[in-house]
């Protein structure tokens, strides 16, 4: 089957209560090998059977997805995770206890079942439990753990609802469930488990000082905070390459809030004196730029939640606009604003004007 031939269903459940039907198609699709995408509480997951290793390989296709880039494996209860890891600390234990369902992705040490095109040829694998009824129904009816990146093409801005991935990946996979919006809307926390001590590779819904509480000792690795980190093969997904990118090139520009007005406003001038249509990320209770090109508003600086939880489907906006480039704000890097930081270094590539 090739993937122009591939007629994806589009299938709406109730995001509570999803109905037993809708799930048992779904769940008999990945079965088979084939690739359905469906909401967690972050963003749109595009699943295949975790250990088939074919299935895994499709994914890698229908997003354009680079193979050194490892997938994070989604369980529904604690017993799949003995099948996916060689070993189980007391760590990994307590941090279930705490977050799990949740925004949380652990690191451990991978069994030899799990097939390399999971791990990306690593001796480690990923593995989370979601927190969406609709995700936990799906996994539990497969019987099996499902491997899922966010179901986008690859480098885009993720997706957090079923619009987006059909957008993106109509006619590449054969379904969708479509649960509504996702609430976090930026991907889960991943700590590794195997380092010295806990390290945070991906900042995300489940916070540096949320770890620390349980655990006490928590390092974040500095191409975390850094947001892009270009040279090494990576340890886990979103560290290596540029993701969440609108189509035009974005510019991050960081200083103090005044500043940061100031520097975009002459910015967006320079950009439109060449005819250029600008773009301009900001937040509620940021400097009006109204006259300055074509404002998305994400959310409000002081409660980094709120701008997490909009953030993709605001870069989406961007294309739907047009725009040539995009002037984007920056928020305090503590709390979820560390996730969003690192989303929007990558979104920008490295590409970061200090003010």
């Amino acid at each position: 089957m090739t993937e122009s031939s591939i007629a994806t269903l589009h299938i709406k459940v109730d995001p509570v209560h999803p109905e037993r039907k809708a799930i048992e198609e779904a769940a008999l699709i990945l079965r088979r090998g084939g690739l359905v995408a469906f909401p967690t509480e972050t963003v749109y997951g595009l699943g295949a059977n975790a250990l088939d290793g074919r299935a895994v390989a499709r994914i890698f296709e229908a997003k354009g997805r680079p193979s050194d880039n490892p997938i994070i494996v989604h369980v529904a209860v604690r017993e799949q995770v003995s099948e996916l890891t060689g070993s189980f600390p007391a760590a990994a234990k307590l941090l279930m206890d705490a977050f799990w369902p949740g925004p949380l992705t652990l690191v451990l040490p991978v069994a030899k079942k799990v097939p390399g095109e999971v791990t990306a040829g690593l001796s480690t694998v990923a593995v989370r439990m979601p927190d969406h009824p609709v995700a936990l129904a799906l996994i539990r009816t497969a019987g099996v753990p499902v491997a899922a990146p966010s179901a986008n093409i690859s480098g885009r801005p993720s997706p957090t609802s079923a619009e987006h991935v059909m957008h993106d990946l109509n006619g590449r996979i054969e379904a969708v469930l479509d649960g509504g919006p996702a609430g976090v809307g930026v991907e889960s926390t991943v700590l590794d488990l195997t380092a010295q001590a806990p390290v945070v590779l991906r900042p995300g819904g489940i916070t540096p000082e949320d770890l620390r509480e349980v655990l006490g000792k928590v390092d974040v690795d500095p191409a975390a905070a850094a947001g892009f980190n270009k040279d090494d093969k990576p340890l886990s997904p979103g560290m290596k390459y540029i993701h969440y990118a609108p189509l035009a090139p974005l510019r991050l520009v960081l200083g103090k809030p005044e500043a940061v007005a100031s520097k975009i406003k002459e910015l967006a001038c320079q950009e439109k004196a060449r005819g250029r249509k600008v773009g301009i990320l900001t937040f509620s209770d940021s400097d009006d730029f109204a006259r300055c090109g074509e404002v998305v508003v994400a959310g409000c600086r002081e409660k980094p939640e709120t701008v997490a939880a909009v953030l993709y489907s605001a870069l989406r906006r961007f294309n739907d606009l047009g725009v040539d480039i995009i002037f984007a704000e920056g928020l305090a890097e503590h709390g979820v604003g560390l996730a969003v930081m690192n989303r929007l270094k990558k979104a920008a590539g490295g590409h970061i004007i200090n003010v």
